[in-house]
């Protein structure tokens, strides 16, 4: 994996599940690491759902293998350019070489 194809800077996080003051279960997202990743775009695609029009993307991230990615999961998530991103399917590269993130997230979204 070359360094300079790893030119973007994401954040993913992890969800720490707490209770609030009615006992309900609440998902508090935090910061598990930041990394210098690749980025390709999957595909883009518009959806009708209730009424209103969301445009949905996909793309994919490839980071270096590390001790604080290894057990990465689709129950985190990820941040680039101010989105988050949901994380569908997380690979390994080689023997502990690197993962490739594959990730989904509203286009509309803020």
């Amino acid at each position: 994996m070359e360094a300079g194809n790893l030119d973007r800077r994401i954040t993913l996080q992890r969800a720490t599940i707490t209770r609030d003051g009615y006992n309900n279960e609440v998902a508090t997202w935090n910061d598990l690491v930041t990394v210098w990743a690749g980025y390709a775009p999957v595909s883009d695609g518009e959806r009708f759902r209730a009424g209103e029009r969301a445009s949905e993307i996909s793309a994919r991230f490839t980071i270096r293998h590390s001790s604080q990615v290894a057990d990465l999961s689709p129950k985190d998530q990820l941040v680039f350019s101010g989105r988050t991103f949901a994380i569908t399917r997380v690979k390994e590269i080689g023997r502990r070489e690197g993962l490739e993130i594959t990730v989904v997230g509203r286009d509309d979204a803020p």
